[in-house]
Protein backbone atom coordinates (compact mmCIF):
# COMPACT_ATOMS: atom_id res chain seq x y z
CA UNK A 1 0.00 0.00 0.00
CA UNK A 2 1.55 3.57 -0.76
CA UNK A 3 1.64 6.12 1.85
CA UNK A 4 -1.09 8.49 -0.34
CA UNK A 5 -3.66 5.84 -0.36
CA UNK A 6 -3.29 4.61 3.30
CA UNK A 7 -3.67 8.38 4.21
CA UNK A 8 -7.01 8.96 1.87
CA UNK A 9 -8.23 5.62 3.26
CA UNK A 10 -7.51 6.65 7.13
CA UNK A 11 -9.22 10.03 6.56
CA UNK A 12 -12.09 7.35 4.48
CA UNK A 13 -12.27 6.18 8.19
CA UNK A 14 -12.07 8.84 10.38
CA UNK A 15 -15.05 10.40 8.30
CA UNK A 16 -17.13 7.54 8.02
CA UNK A 17 -17.07 7.38 12.16
CA UNK A 18 -17.36 10.98 12.56
CA UNK A 19 -20.35 10.41 10.28
CA UNK A 20 -22.24 8.02 12.81
CA UNK A 21 -21.59 9.62 15.99
CA UNK A 22 -23.21 12.69 14.33
CA UNK A 23 -26.23 10.46 12.66
CA UNK A 24 -27.08 8.98 16.34
CA UNK A 25 -30.69 8.62 16.41
CA UNK A 26 -32.75 10.09 19.30
CA UNK A 27 -35.37 8.05 20.39
CA UNK A 28 -39.11 9.04 19.33
CA UNK A 29 -40.85 11.48 21.75
CA UNK A 30 -44.44 10.42 23.52
CA UNK A 31 -47.71 11.68 23.29
CA UNK A 32 -50.92 11.65 25.00
CA UNK A 33 -53.66 10.19 22.93
CA UNK A 34 -57.60 10.67 23.62
CA UNK A 35 -60.28 8.29 22.32
CA UNK A 36 -63.11 10.13 20.00
CA UNK A 37 -64.97 7.31 20.90
CA UNK A 38 -65.31 8.19 24.44
CA UNK A 39 -62.16 10.12 25.38
CA UNK A 40 -60.25 7.45 26.88
CA UNK A 41 -56.40 8.73 27.16
CA UNK A 42 -53.61 6.58 26.69
CA UNK A 43 -49.90 7.54 26.38
CA UNK A 44 -47.72 6.29 23.01
CA UNK A 45 -44.96 7.11 20.71
CA UNK A 46 -47.60 6.99 17.59
CA UNK A 47 -51.45 7.00 16.49
CA UNK A 48 -53.06 4.37 18.31
CA UNK A 49 -55.43 4.32 15.02
CA UNK A 50 -57.98 6.48 12.80
CA UNK A 51 -60.30 6.75 16.26
CA UNK A 52 -57.62 8.96 18.46
CA UNK A 53 -56.54 12.76 18.32
CA UNK A 54 -52.95 13.48 19.62
CA UNK A 55 -53.86 16.12 22.86
CA UNK A 56 -50.33 17.26 24.25
CA UNK A 57 -47.00 16.45 24.25
CA UNK A 58 -43.97 15.33 23.07
CA UNK A 59 -42.81 13.72 26.27
CA UNK A 60 -39.54 12.68 26.78
CA UNK A 61 -40.29 8.90 28.40
CA UNK A 62 -43.02 6.13 29.12
CA UNK A 63 -45.98 7.50 31.10
CA UNK A 64 -46.07 10.71 29.38
CA UNK A 65 -44.39 12.50 32.93
CA UNK A 66 -42.75 16.18 31.95
CA UNK A 67 -39.28 16.76 32.63
CA UNK A 68 -37.95 17.46 35.88
CA UNK A 69 -37.03 21.12 35.76
CA UNK A 70 -33.64 21.46 37.15
CA UNK A 71 -32.67 24.98 38.81
CA UNK A 72 -29.17 26.56 39.33
CA UNK A 73 -28.20 27.96 41.60
CA UNK A 74 -25.22 30.22 41.06
CA UNK A 75 -22.56 30.13 43.79
CA UNK A 76 -21.38 33.50 44.97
Amino acid sequence: MSGALAASLRLAVAGALLAAQLAGAAPAPWYWWQSKLDSTRICAQVSPGPGWERVSGPYAGPGCAPKPRVFVVPMR
